[in-house]
């Protein structure tokens, strides 16, 4: 048989390997001042573009599409090859997907910190972006099946069939929660609304988590690990059962995100049961990849690569065994909106994709740069401090996440809340934040001993070239079951009936979830009372968004005793009807917002805006002092931005678009007389005008600046509906 020489392209490997170490010391670093603003909220004080809320989105950001993106493209890239037994399909395609992700990364580096964002969560980029990373996702993807179309081994290797599904889902996923309407080049809003939006959302963030943080990695575990090991996979027909089972039921579970919420019960409970169902498959592949190293755990006190390997899937073993118990309704109602689940997140984050991704850079590097490592004892400091990281972080996160829930819930004899002021929660668990920025601390020195060992490496190495090799051509053989040959094993030789089914399994759960929810109209009852935001309200929405005070702050009343005595009346689907995009947040750093309009007067808002600590002794809220600069809020765009709506069902008339500026005069005006009630404002703006005056300056009336909009919106939230128009209904 005629061999055939060709070369390997490592040069792309060392490329995304260079860029996921440098966006993992970003990443974390940004992690790390946000953990540290926990501690000190006003540290940027004054500075729009390093203030909590706009820098939360770069920080999941970084880590997730820069750090772990990278890493999961340089895993690619070097063992599609040699799976294959090919040189990529084209360098060409392969330097489009490097450059084009590191540009993407960098657009969002710059667009969220000034507050470009559509606020959903993990998909916070705004439409120009989107349309790029489906550019370069689908060059990627049609690199990846060409080259699997060329191959020189016949049947795909079981770590293929997860890049192959990582990539369709993955597609299918970004295209239908970007769906948006633009108002300008760097603003749109969701094609979907309220409920609608939510289910969509979490369709697309629980399975983010899935097919972009799971299957990848679970496709370079099968790789990787045996190669560490030098050791088969444990199970060949385990694999088969983790692969199929788990692609099927994963793209389910989106809606116990959902729990208890506006969300229709049916979509709930097909979220909780396809949940819990999943731990089987899950735990099949924790199973599968530390069974592969049988025989051989004695290595594993030796050789850091499968240290990291084996803490990494514990860590997935853990994380995939907590998701379902998350989602039973009874645990979820004490976990959700709770740093439960931000210590749930980071297990998997910090140990799974984390420590996989180190193990293959250790791994990698060496071989890339014909090489020893620099020095094992710094990638065994590493593992430890790396190990010690983790569990500073998470454990104090499980603590506060239960003291919160145990706090929120506990009534006095009389029925009145034990702990009415939700600062009392905040000020309780305090230490435990602290004690999360020193585990974020040693989890980044960590990283920061890999940059030395790295950088060590190669320059005592050769400088990375393509790599010589060499195998026969593939024959054709009948493209039929050949005698014997079970069903599989004729997939795995078929690269596009594979990924035909694989993306019909993906599909399934979306469509009967997703359709009904979005075509049945009895799915989301309608209010009449329930009327579209004013023109000013809608700008105050729009900063709202801008600064990120979702990630804070719910707009999502569960029926609980314990909320609604906090909070107010319970959340009703027909409330949301008019939101584009939803804000019904994951976690309360502070209380829900939904029922706050009328709760507090119009200074209160204005002096806890400029100094949270005035209002709300013990806040942890930093102040958004830019809100109240000599800077006119931008309604030059009202108008389009109403006839977007409009398009979107909005029902907003073409004499209240007309007639928007005058509307948020008019409005503007009344917020400006309500705050003139406070003698001290009338003192400070009086000395504003004085001082622009002295100066030359143009003064901005305080109606025409953006904390007033806000004001406005905050104001509004929740006051469509009364409970005695409720129990009109009935």
């Amino acid at each position: 048989m005629e061999m055939q020489q060709f070369y390997y392209d490592n040069k792309i490997v060392n490329k995304f390997i260079y860029a996921t170490i440098v966006f993992g010391v970003v990443g974390m670093l940004v992690g790390l001042l946000l953990a540290t603003m926990y501690l000190f909220p006003n540290i940027t004080d004054g500075i729009s573009w390093l203030s909590y809320g706009r820098l939360r989105p770069l920080h999941t950001n970084a880590v997730i599409f820069a750090f772990v993106g990278n890493a999961m493209f340089a895993g690619y890239y070097y063992s599609i090859q040699r799976l294959l037994k090919t040189r990529m399909y084209s360098d060409v395609m392969s330097n489009i997907n490097f450059w084009g992700w590191q540009l993407i990364i960098l657009a969002a580096a710059i667009s969220l910190p000034l507050g470009y964002t559509t606020s959903k969560e993990y998909a916070e980029l705004e439409w120009p972006i989107d349309i790029a990373i489906a550019l370069i996702w689908v060059v990627f993807g049609v690199n990846m099946i060409m080259t699997i179309l060329k191959r020189r081994e016949r049947h795909l290797y079981v770590a293929i069939w997860f890049y192959i599904a990582t990539f369709v889902t993955v597609a299918v996923l970004h295209i239908f929660n970007s769906l948006e309407l633009p108002v300008n080049g760097l603003k749109s809003y969701s094609v979907y609304a309220g409920v609608q939006d939510a289910l969509v959302q979490w369709w697309y963030g629980h399975n983010a988590v899935a097919f972009f943080l799971t299957t990848p990695f679970l496709g370079l575990m099968y790789y990787y690990m045996p190669k560490a090991a030098n050791r088969p996979v444990y199970s060949y027909r385990l694999s088969i059962i983790h692969f199929w089972s788990l692609i099927f039921l994963y793209i389910w579970a989106g809606p116990h995100h959902l729990l208890y919420s506006a969300l229709p019960d049916w979509a709930q409970n097909l979220g909780v049961v396809f949940s819990v169902m999943l731990i089987a498959p899950s735990w099949g592949g924790m199973i599968n990849g530390l069974l592969t190293l049988r025989g051989v755990w004695d290595k594993v006190r030796t050789d850091v690569v499968l240290k990291f390997f084996v803490v990494a899937i514990t860590g997935y073993g853990m994380a995939t065994f907590e998701g379902p118990m998350l989602s039973l309704k009874n645990v979820n109602a004490i976990a959700h909106f709770t740093d439960w689940i931000v210590a749930h997140v980071h297990v998997g984050a910090l140990a799974w994709n984390g420590f996989m991704t180190f193990g293959i850079i250790y791994w990698l590097l060496p071989r890339l740069t014909k090489s020893e490592l620099y020095s094992q004892k710094l990638a065994n400091f590493h593992f430890w401090i790396g190990t010690l990281g983790i569990v500073m972080y998470a454990l104090p996160m499980y603590v506060a996440g239960f003291t919160q829930a145990s706090m929120w819930k506990q009534f006095n004899p009389d029925g009145s809340l034990v702990y009415g002021n939700f600062l009392e929660t905040v000020n309780q668990i305090m230490p435990m934040y602290a004690m999360r920025a020193v585990g974020g601390t040693l989890y980044l020195i960590g990283m920061l001993v890999l940059v030395y060992n790295a950088i060590q490496t190669v320059r005592n190495g050769n400088a990375v070239e393509d790599e010589l090799a060499e195998a026969p051509a593939l024959t054709k053989i009948a493209s039929y079951r050949l005698n014997g040959e079970k069903f599989h094993g004729w997939l795995e030789r078929k690269p596009i009936q594979l990924t035909i089914l694989a993306t019909i399994a993906i599909l399934i759960g979306g469509i009967i979830q997703i359709v009904p929810t979005i075509v049945v109209k009895s799915n989301i009852p309608t209010i009449s009372s329930v009327k579209p935001y004013t023109p000013l309200e809608l700008e105050g929405r729009d900063l709202y968004i801008r600064e990120g005070c979702v990630g804070c702050h719910s707009q999502m009343i569960r029926p609980f005793r314990s909320e609604v005595a906090r909070y107010g009346e319970y959340s009703k689907s027909g409330e949301y009807v008019y939101d584009h995009p939803f804000l019904w947040g994951s976690k309360r750093t502070g209380p829900d917002l939904f029922r706050v309009g009328g709760k507090y007067n119009d200074n209160w808002h204005f002096n806890h805006l400029w100094d949270p600590q005035s209002t709300s002794a013990g806040s942890i809220m930093p102040g958004y002092k830019w809100l109240f600069d000599n800077k006119a809020a931008n309604y030059s765009e009202i108008e389009k931005k109403m006839s977007v709506m409009q398009t979107l069902g909005v029902p907003y008339t073409d004499e209240e678009v007309k007639n928007a500026k005058a509307s948020i005069a008019s409005q503007s005006a009344k917020i400006e007389e309500n705050l003139k009630n406070d003698p001290d404002f009338v003192k400070s703006y009086e000395q504003s005008q004085k001082n622009a005056k002295a100066k030359g300056e143009t003064f901005v009336p305080m109606k025409d600046r953006e904390v007033v909009a806000l004001i406005a919106y905050l104001q509004r939230l929740g006051t469509d509906i009364k409970v005695k128009d409720l129990q009109a209904q009935k």
